[in-house]
């Protein structure tokens, strides 16, 4: 088969003459990739045709996977970067039949991917969507779709189990030692993303991740000629990967000595550039045409023919093919599984402790009293930057949860996010906390992603400006519903000087935007405490913390409400009696100003209300009947201000209601000359509280 010439027709029939039963499981992928995209009017055919010898070389020989224990700690991940190849993930599940687990961990006694599922590919609730999503349906790791996305999260999953073996190996209990595979190409590899994960992996020396890059040579606008014609072999060699080439994607034996290769490489990770065409066997084969769109009833038909396939059936699997499947898989996961659940069971009773808190991390739980070293901040009229209170509290916490670990993108003696006394995780210490991602925003978002889903608590830091740089990771987080940490600082015009590059304007917005996300800007210490236990305690939901650079007063909580409503995402900070006449909403550094201007419309006999609203998603999440005493529906003289943009601020000011706000970027400047610049002082907020209470009255009166 090695020395068949794929490149014509007549090769590709001599090829599917072969009527082995690896090659009609490796038919079996193709034909129902085919045809639920036919069916479905929609997806990608080409490239499950071109890689089923690939993910079934793969997962029949090398994954070390068992079907019944899908959440195996210790299995093999095999991520899809080309998630749009769905279908041969889909196929694959099914031919492996994999057990579905719900949401808590339990089996539901159900096919994590039936062939009625495949047969509703992309329909409305079907468990095989367009693109492989995680939680959605069991035995897909991670959310693919966007080009790189599962490149950068493989490198997170390599990275997380270098961790976990460091920490929880010991002689005679390899708890730790799982591989990561992962399927990208000609997209994944002209992503930024997949380059930022890939120059770091190899820095590590990941020698437990092989990225395996059909090289076909098509996009949807057709030849990757037209933009893309560099030697990717070589620059993954500068990288520092081993790199190897297979000729022909249908050549198993070269396919095989190529993943034996990656296994006995303990320096490196491997990049194996494999060769395919598109469609593999079909009229349509080497074309753009295979890509994005269903190949045609007759197209298909006359492909099947190729195959030695029954042209009139549909979705056709023949007997035998999945219980040959799954007893490869077997040889592989199984008994590796059951082993290593007997190995546990002595570690615990030689290692009770380390067990105890494995047992607790693979949980997604939080030790007992995880957060009895969080301080508690004393009254400060000068106060202390929130990136600075937010170190400290990150510190105490890490103190007890020994799996919190993270980093930033070459900014951690700014963020203040390295943990004290700790190592940093390097090529030659694997069990350290402090994680360089470098200046590589992009990647350490869906680095951090990957090793959330091996479930330490990761977290990355960076400039706020900078979050647009790894957007699309954080919106991943909220989708996959993971628990990663993203802390933000040098978070408004407070920056000053740096001028208006460096001054966030539009990213508050843009991050309260996506759905279920909590983006929390404190507005002092305690409430800087508070923001990381509420990040900390839910591990279904990814968090941003919002930081400043500059000193933040720490408020006198006797005299003002405790900081505990941050966990309700808004709460009445300071009130007068009575029904208040304006209400004074801020977030973050701009919370003091506002309590020093309610505290002057007090002396001056108006009544005023400071609402702290630091997460409007946590806010949003409680009842109406709190929601409304925070911010009475009759109250119409709002105030809102914050040092960023306007948008969503109107959902809480109302019709009648303002903000003091940036509608235009900063400027470099000293911050009081920029505060006097753009409004954001005591004066003006007085002023603009008298003005629509005056404005309030006036309705009132109509």
């Amino acid at each position: 088969m090695a020395d068949i010439d794929t490149s014509t027709p007549a090769a590709q029939t001599a090829v599917h003459e072969d009527g082995s039963p690896e090659r009609l499981a490796i038919d079996t992928i193709r034909t129902l990739s085919m045809d639920a995209v036919q069916a479905a009017n929609s997806g990608h055919p080409g490239t499950p045709m071109a890689l089923a010898p690939v993910g079934h070389t793969i997962w029949t020989k090398f994954l070390r996977y068992d079907p019944t224990r899908p959440d195996w700690p210790n299995r093999d991940r095999f991520v899809l970067s080309v998630g749009h190849a769905s279908m041969l993930l889909y196929s694959l599940i099914h031919l492996a039949g994999i057990e579905e687990i719900d949401a808590d961990g339990n089996k539901t006694g159900k096919e994590a991917v039936s062939l009625d599922d495949i047969k509703g590919f992309r329909q409305l609730s079907s468990k095989t969507p367009g693109h492989p999503e995680y939680r959605h349906t069991t035995g897909v790791e991670t959310t693919t779709g966007p080009l790189g996305a599962g490149c950068g999260n493989s490198v997170g999953m390599a990275m997380a189990e270098r961790w976990l073996a460091a920490r929880y190996n010991r002689e005679g209990f390899q708890l730790f030692d799982h591989d990561v595979y992962v399927l990208c190409g000609d997209g994944d590899m002209q992503e930024g993303v997949a380059a930022e994960a890939a120059s770091l992996a190899g820095h590590l020396k990941l020698s437990n991740l092989c990225w395996l890059y059909d090289s076909n040579h098509i996009s949807i606008e057709g030849d990757t000629a037209l933009s893309f014609d560099e030697d990717v072999g070589k620059r993954f060699e500068a990288y520092g990967w081993n790199v190897l080439h297979v000729n022909d994607a249908n050549d198993v034996g070269a396919l095989t000595a190529a993943l034996d290769s990656f296994k006995q490489t303990d320096d490196k990770p491997t990049f194996i550039v494999v060769h395919s065409i598109i469609g593999w066997g079909s009229p349509k084969a080497g074309s753009e045409k295979a890509h994005g769109e269903p190949l045609g009833a007759d197209n298909i038909r006359a492909t099947k023919k190729a195959y030695g396939w029954p042209e009139d059936k549909d979705f056709y699997v023949p007997d035998g093919v999945p219980e040959g499947f799954r007893e490869a898989m077997r040889k592989n996961g199984f008994q590796r599984r059951d082993d290593w659940d007997a190995m546990l069971v002595r570690y615990g009773k030689e290692y009770p402790e380390l067990a105890a808190e494995l047992d607790l991390l693979l949980r997604d739980k939080l030790p007992e009293g995880w957060d009895a070293d969080i301080p508690v901040f004393p009254a400060d009229a000068k106060g202390v930057a929130s990136r600075d209170s937010g170190g400290k509290v990150l510190n105490a916490i890490a103190n007890r949860v020994p799996w919190l670990i993270g980093g930033s993108a070459d900014l951690s003696p700014s963020t203040k996010t390295d943990i004290k006394g700790a190592d940093s995780f390097e090529a030659s210490n694997y069990g350290g906390r402090n994680f360089h991602f470098g200046v590589r925003e992009h990647g350490m978002g869906a680095v951090v992603n990957g090793m959330t889903l091996s479930h330490v608590r990761g977290y990355g830091s960076t400039f706020l400006v900078f979050a647009d740089y790894m957007r699309p990771p954080i919106r991943l987080s909220a989708i996959m519903e993971l628990a990663s940490v993203w802390v933000f600082t040098h978070d408004s015009i407070g920056v000053g000087e740096d001028g208006p590059t460096h001054q966030p304007i539009e990213q508050l917005a843009s991050l309260r935007a996506i759905p279920g996300l909590d983006t929390i800007r404190p507005g002092d210490a305690n409430e800087v405490a508070y923001a990381w236990r509420a990040a900390l305690e839910d591990a279904s939901r990814p968090t941003a913390l919002i930081f400043s650079r500059q000193a933040l007063p720490t408020l006198d909580r006797e005299k003002y409400a405790g900081a505990e409503g941050v966990l309700k995402g808004a709460y009445v900070l300071a009130d007068s009696d009575g029904e208040p006449e304006v209400i004074l909403m801020a977030t973050g550094s701009e919370l003091a100003m506002v309590v020093d201007a309610h505290e002057k419309l007090r002396a001056e006999g108006v009544k005023s209300r400071v609402v702290s609203i630091p997460s409007w998603y946590r806010f949003e999440l409680q009842d109406q009947a709190y929601r409304d005493a925070v911010l009475p529906p009759a109250a119409k003289a709002r105030l809102a201000v914050e040092m960023a943009g306007e948008m969503g601020w109107h959902r809480y000011v109302g019709s009648h209601g303002d903000t003091i706000t940036m509608s235009t970027f900063g400027a470099s400047a000293p911050i009081s000359k920029l505060q006097d610049k753009y409004g954001f002082t005591v004066d003006n907020v007085v002023a603009k509280a008298k003005a629509l209470i005056a404005e309030a009255a006036s309705t009132d009166k109509e």
